[in-house]
C-alpha cells in the first residue's frame, strides 16, 4: 500500500480532514457515501487514505510519536539544545507549548492526526456496512481494517492522554467538538470489544501492495499490552502465545539483519508502515508545488533516518580530519546528512554492555575508522545518498516485531509463576545477542531479580522503537529513573513531576471545546 498508489480521488475525499483546525470544518464538507462508496475499490482506497494519516509527522513520519514514547526517559537525547524535542525531553510541556507545531510534530497536531484517522474510520465504517456495492466479504474485511487502526488510535490516546473524548459512531463535526473526555478503562473495553473483532475477521499476513497492512497480530500484539497494563498477566502470556505458535512471524538468527533496509518485510516484523522514496503525502501541506516539484524538504517522506543520521558539522571528534572523513563517505556513496537530533543517550551509551553484539547497532561511537563526538543509533540510520536522500527516505516504518513479544510473554510468566518458566523467553532474544551461552543465559534469579533483568533487556534490545517511556510508566518507574539520570543539556532529572505520565490537552482545543475540562479541571495537573 505505498502511498503512490492512492488515486487523486481519494485527496478529493479526505481533503478537507487536513486542515489545521479540524473542529472547525464545515461539515457540508462530507461527500455522500452514494458517490464515493460505489464500489468495493472507492472504499478500499478511503482505507488507503486513513493509512496515510498514520505516515503523518506527527504520528509514524517523523518523530510524532517518538517524542512521548522514547525522548525523556533514558534512551534516546538530541545532539544539542533542539527547540521541538524540548518540551517533552526537558519536561516543560506545558498547555501552550503542546500547541507549537515545529513541522507538524506537536502534542497538537498528534491529537488532531490521530483523532482525523478516528473520524475518517468512522465514515468508512458506517458508509461500508450493509452497503449493497461491496460484497459481504469485503465489507468484512474493510470493516476490520479500518477497527483495528481506529483502536489503534484509541490506544495511544489513552497512553498519551487518559480519559479522552470517544466515540465510534459517523458523527457531525458540530457534534464531536461538544463531546467531553471518556474516562480511561471504558475505552480500554471498547478497544478490547474491536481487537476480538478483528482477530476473527483480519488476515495473518499481507503481501505484495497490501505488504503494509495491518494483520490480526497487530490486534493481538495490542491486546496482550493492554492486558499487561491492567495486570492482567494470564490473558497478556496467552496472548503472546499465541502470536508467538501462531504467527508464523520468527525471531531472526541476527540482531542487524532485523533493521537491514532491503528486507523490510522480513520474518521477525510484525508490522511496518510503508513509505516510498519521492513520494509525499496527501495530507502533507506546502511541500508540492503546482508542477509537481517539491517546495520544502520538510514533508511527509519519512524523515525518521534523518533525524537519527549524523551532521557532518558535529564530526568527527578530530575536527581537523572533517575532510577526511567527508571524502571517505562521498568515496562509498554516503553523507552525514541528518540533523543527529535522535542520538543515544548519555546514560544509554555508558551503560550497555560491551560484549552484547547489539552494541554497534544502537551504540556507534566510530565511522570508517574515525571517532565520533556522539553515540549514533545506527540500526536506523541510511547514509545512502542515490537510495535515501535527506528527508526523501524510503525506509519503512517499524511499528512492532516479534522480539518484543517474546520479552512480554517473559515478563507475564515471571509475574504469574516466577522465572522458572520465564527463561525461555527472554533467552531466546538474548541468545542472538552474545557470542557465548555463558554470556546470553540468564538462570537463577529470584522473581524480582528477573523482573528487573526485563527492565534492562527491553532497554537494550528495543532501544528507539518507541516503547520506552510507555514501558518505564507502566511499570511505576518514570518519575524514578528519570531523577537519577545525568543528561547532556537540560534537566529533566530536576523538572519531571508525578502528572508527567500524560500529556496536557492542548491550550486551543480547550478553547474549542471547554467541555473538556469538566472531567478533570486540571487538565491532567498542567493546570
Amino acid at each position: 500500500m505505498k502511498t503512490k498508489n492512492i488515486i487523486l480521488f481519494v485527496f478529493a475525499i479526505f481533503s478537507f480532514f487536513s486542515c489545521e483546525n479540524f473542529l472547525e470544518e464545515d461539515p457540508r464538507a462530507l461527500i455522500a457515501p452514494e458517490t464515493f462508496f460505489a464500489s468495493e475499490n472507492d472504499a478500499r482506497q478511503a482505507v488507503n487514505g486513513m493509512y496515510a494519516i498514520l505516515k503523518n509527522n506527527s504520528i509514524y513520519g517523523q518523530v510524532g510519536l517518538d517524542h512521548f514514547y522514547d525522548n525523556g526517559a533514558d534512551i534516546i537525547e538530541p545532539n544539542r539544545s533542539a527547540n521541538f524535542v524540548e518540551p517533552m525531553g526537558n519536561y516543560s510541556m506545558n498547555e501552550a507549548l503542546a500547541d507549537v507545531s515545529i513541522q507538524k510534530m506537536s502534542v497538537s497536531d498528534t491529537w488532531k492526526d490521530l483523532y482525523r484517522v478516528i473520524f475518517n474510520a468512522n465514515i468508512i465504517i458506517n458508509r461500508v456496512t450493509d452497503n449493497e456495492a461491496i460484497s459481504k466479504v469485503a465489507q468484512t474485511d474493510i470493516i476490520a481494517d479500518a477497527t483495528l487502526i481506529r483502536s489503534l488510535c484509541y490506544w495511544h490516546i489513552t497512553n498519551l492522554w487518559g480519559a479522552a473524548p470517544y466515540y465510534t459512531e459517523e458523527l457531525k463535526l458540530d457534534e464531536i467538538k461538544i463531546l467531553g473526555r471518556t474516562d480511561e478503562a471504558t475505552i480500554i473495553d471498547g478497544i478490547l470489544i474491536d481487537l476480538k473483532f478483528v482477530m476473527d475477521n483480519l488476515q495473518s499476513s499481507y503481501t505484495g501492495d497490501q505488504s503494509g497492512r495491518a494483520s490480526k497480530w497487530v490486534a493481538a500484539i495490542i491486546m496482550a499490552k493492554i492486558y499487561m497494563q491492567q495486570k492482567e498477566w494470564d490473558l497478556a502470556l496467552n496472548m503472546c502465545l499465541e502470536i508467538i505458535n501462531k504467527s508464523g512471524h520468527e525471531i531472526l538468527p541476527s540482531y542487524a539483519a532485523v533493521f537491514d533496509p532491503s528486507n523490510e518485510y522480513n520474518a521477525e516484523i510484525i508490522w511496518s508502515l510503508d513509505f516510498a522514496r519521492d513520494i509525499r503525502g496527501q495530507f502533507e501541506e506546502g511541500t508540492v508545488k503546482a508542477d509537481g516539484t517539491l517546495a520544502s524538504v520538510f514533508g511527509n517522506g519519512n524523515w525518521r533516518p534523518s533525524m537519527f543520521n549524523p551532521r557532518l558539522r558535529d564530526e568527527p571528534a578530530n575536527t581537523s580530519e572533517r575532510t577526511a572523513l567527508s571524502n571517505a563517505l562521498t568515496a562509498r556513496g554516503e553523507a552525514f546528512n541528518g540533523t543527529a537530533l535522535q542520538v543515544a543517550s548519555k546514560d544509554f551509551a555508558e551503560k550497555f554492555p560491551l560484549n552484547d553484539l547489539r552494541r554497534p547497532l544502537n551504540i556507534m561511537d566510530s565511522y570508517l575508522g574515525f571517532d565520533l563526538n556522539f553515540p549514533y543509533m545506527a540500526k536506523w540510520m541510511n547514509l545512502k545518498i542515490d537510495s535515501s536522500p535527506r528527508f526523501n527516505h524510503s525506509d519503512n516504518r517499524m511499528v512492532f516485531r516479534l522480539a518484543d513479544v517474546y520479552l512480554m510473554a517473559a515478563e507475564s510468566e515471571n509475574e504469574l509463576n516466577g522465572p522458572g518458566n520465564a527463561y525461555q523467553y527472554i533467552n531466546k532474544i538474548r541468545e542472538r545477542a552474545f557470542v557465548t551461552k555463558v554470556e546470553s543465559e540468564l538462570k537463577g534469579l529470584s522473581q524480582q531479580s528477573f523482573r528487573e533483568a526485563i527492565y534492562d533487556e527491553r532497554k537494550w534490545e528495543l532501544a528507539g522503537e518507541a516503547n520506552r517511556r510507555y514501558d518505564l510508566i507502566r511499570w511505576g518507574i518514570l518519575l524514578d529513573v528519570v531523577q537519577n539520570l545525568e543528561y547532556r543539556f537540560w534537566k529533566p532529572n530536576e523538572n519531571i513531576k508525578p502528572y508527567h505520565v500524560k500529556l496536557p490537552i492542548p491550550l486551543q482545543e480547550l478553547q474549542l471545546n471547554p467541555t473538556l475540562l469538566e472531567f478533570d479541571p486540571t487538565n491532567n495537573g498542567y493546570r
